[in-house]
């Protein structure tokens, strides 16, 4: 029972460090076209990272995510020390990219990271390698779908709003950063609270306590959406400085753009339960609107950077975590 404490209050420490690393995903853009001061913009992120609770509750009526990220494993491979050593490898590798100022995927580090130590402890049969492979087509997909998506919606809007005069369209476009910002957070919410659900579900399968995912207490799901909301009103300052300035200089009209194609990109992955990186999504529609300005307004070294963080992520959580195993196993 001891260990099953410390897991879980582990998981909403890595839950509440993931609001804290990827709230730059939800404001940056707001805060670089500088709609709101970097306060106001983590205050009304964190509002709706929450309000995606009762959407996912009492309108699409389920937690599909947080299911998928409970299947990556084998049941009968499932322990408390693999989902322990998985938490302990995510958490230090969260910390770590963000020290670096690297929008790395949070999901993708506990995805590996939980990976890795059942596999050290139970071998590649041990893992679901069809939901893994799902999950990791998605490094690629995600903000593939997003750069083209924002690229679509930025050439619509440039027509549609061709003969708007320059300050009436700015005046406009800066409110409606706080509609797409929003939009935004609700999708940030609702995958990555999920993904520490699918966790915390997990491991009282192992304890024995609960069936499925389906049958988790109701304070799991409460908890896990209020730690993201309250990480995300911590902030990730450096994160937001590569993700609001480094990769392209955004407006207002172009934050707008981003936000709703990222926003667009996270519901279709809800839809099809598939736990994603909400940095990825953000970055890749960030990408879009500075590549419909010209190509050569997007530092794609930059972006070649980051693709190389996304890459090494899964692997690097779960080489780490199967060394955390081996201590572990060694301690226990």
């Amino acid at each position: 029972m001891i260990l099953l404490v410390i897991v879980v209050a582990l998981a909403i420490v890595f839950d509440f460090i993931n609001g804290f690393h990827d709230a730059a995903n939800s404001i940056s853009t707001v805060v670089s076209s500088r709609v709101l001061t970097p306060f106001q913009a983590v205050l009304w992120a964190a509002s709706f990272n929450f309000i995606a609770y009762f959407i996912a509750k009492h309108i699409i009526g389920e937690f599909g995510i947080a299911n998928t990220v409970s299947k990556v494993v084998l049941e009968q491979f499932i322990s408390l020390p693999v989902i322990l050593s998985g938490l302990i490898a995510a958490i230090s590798w969260n910390l770590l990219t963000w020290w670096l100022g690297i929008p790395s995927s949070s999901s993708h580090t506990l995805i590996g990271g939980f990976a890795g130590a059942a596999i050290c402890a139970g071998g590649f049969q041990s893992i679901q390698s069809s939901v893994i492979i799902k999950i990791a087509s998605f490094i690629i997909l995600a903000p593939l779908i997003g750069l083209i998506t924002s690229a679509i919606i930025t050439i619509a809007v440039l027509w549609i709003f061709k003969n708007v005069k320059p300050h009436k369209a700015d005046f406009m476009f800066r409110k409606l950063q706080l509609v797409s910002s929003g939009l935004f957070s609700i999708g940030h919410g609702l995958n990555d609270s999920q993904k520490v659900m699918g966790i915390i579900a997990t491991a009282m399968i192992a304890a024995g306590m609960i069936d499925s995912v389906n049958s988790i207490p109701e304070w799991v799901p409460l908890t896990c959406f209020g730690a993201i909301g309250l990480g995300t009103m911590m902030g990730g300052w450096r994160i937001v400085k590569t993700m609001g300035t480094k990769i392209t200089k955004v407006t207002s009209l172009e934050g707008v753009c981003a936000e709703t194609a990222g926003a667009l990109t996270l519901y279709l992955t809800e839809i099809l339960k598939i736990p994603v990186s909400t940095t990825h999504t953000i970055a890749g529609a960030i990408m879009g609107v500075g590549a419909v300005k010209r190509l050569t307004a997007v530092r794609w070294g930059v972006t070649i950077n980051l693709l190389w963080a996304w890459i090494l992520t899964i692997p690097v959580s779960a080489l780490l975590a199967a060394l955390i195993y081996l201590l572990i196993r060694v301690l226990l």
